[in-house]
């Protein structure tokens, strides 16, 4: 089995412990890495040649940070069916890059919930 190569990485974490040394690491090998907004200006600020996604879709994160990368750009070059013909033309033609790995992980919910008079809208 042939392991495809890593171009891009699209890398949006709520603990950043350790990120700034993978991303470099990963950097290293050539990948390009596509970033929101605090953790691409942690990776920037650190030296980690970075593109945030919303400089990469044209569209800004917005609603407290909760859309961030919801857009055809990322979600195409997520799902593109890379063996699929069509799929690659229409890449091509909407100026969409494949995204190789994602890097990614969730705020901790069961914190957020324990805190006290904690609203449904903040837990979600």
């Amino acid at each position: 089995m042939r392991l495809n190569e890593i171009k891009r990485a699209l890398i949006s974490v709520t603990d950043k412990k350790g990120i700034v040394e993978f991303a470099r690491e990963l950097s290293g090998f050539g990948v390009e890495i596509l970033s929101t907004g605090g953790t691409a200006a942690l990776l920037g600020k650190n030296g980690v040649k970075v593109t945030e996604v919303s400089d990469y879709t044209g569209f800004p994160e917005m609603m407290d940070g909760r859309l961030k990368t919801l857009h055809p750009k990322i979600h195409g070059g997520l799902l593109a069916m890379r063996d699929q013909e069509s799929h690659m033309t229409s890449a091509k033609k909407e100026e969409i890059d494949m995204i190789d790995m994602v890097v990614v992980n969730l705020y901790r919910f069961e914190d957020t919930v324990a805190r006290e008079n904690c609203t449904l809208e903040e837990a979600v």
